[in-house]
């Protein structure tokens, strides 16, 4: 049987879609371990993950998981709240750090598309569609990184926030269910409701990118 009946992606768009993942994976991680780093939270340095060593941030399983099912991880920095002076204040700059530099990292690759086109970048594109199709892959995955992690699912990003945001009460009871987190997530992600989860997350990565061409529009 054919690989590419296992993979999301066509085989040729795959060291695209890699490098993409390596830096998008690797500057997530590193944002989170930066921002606790700066709210006195040691832990993340002390185990070499203050790093843009690829190899530290990524796991083998959930990058590959990118490849054959449209979703993945990389390995969660650790985060130690009781070195916070002000730990919801703190949680909740460590929680969307992580999204916040994917969302930089689309801009910034939007960015440079958008010169590369207006500064005779076209002949570039129309010989060499490799380069097209890297910062296609390149914008649109950081940006749905961006939006899937916010998602309120334990143990993304979003619902770390969200816990930081409820009341102490609250957030005990939301910390009985975290286990459960997991199959909440796998059945959004291998059922038909997943397309009332992450279908609009496209509709939401196409808003975004129109932003992107609205603010940068002068270079157009």
């Amino acid at each position: 049987m054919p690989l590419n009946q296992f993979l999301v992606y066509p085989l040729e768009l795959i060291p695209y879609v890699a490098i993409t993942l390596v830096v998008a994976f690797t500057i997530h991680e590193l944002a989170h371990a930066y921002v606790a780093y700066r709210f006195g939270d040691p832990t993340a340095k002390n185990q070499g993950r203050l790093t843009l060593n690829p190899l530290k941030h990524l796991d083998v399983f959930g990058t590959i998981l990118i490849f054959v099912a449209g979703f993945g991880w990389a390995r969660p920095v650790p985060v130690n709240r009781y070195h916070f002076k002000n730990p919801r204040l703190a949680g909740i700059c460590v929680s969307i750090a992580g999204p916040l530099s994917n969302l930089v990292l689309a801009f910034l690759g939007f960015f440079v598309y958008v010169l590369l086109q207006k500064f005779g970048g076209e002949s570039l594109m129309r010989f060499e569609p490799g380069v097209d199709h890297f910062f296609r892959i390149f914008i649109n995955l950081n940006v749905i990184l961006f939006l899937f992690n916010l998602l309120p699912l334990p143990p993304l990003d979003g619902y770390r926030i969200i816990e930081d945001v409820v009341s102490p009460r609250i957030r005990a009871k939301m910390t009985q269910f975290e286990q459960y987190g997991i199959i909440i997530f796998l059945i959004f992600v291998i059922t038909p409701l997943g397309q009332f989860v992450f279908g609009p997350l496209i509709g939401m990565r196409d808003q975004i990118i129109q932003w992107f061409n609205l603010i940068l529009k002068p270079l157009l």
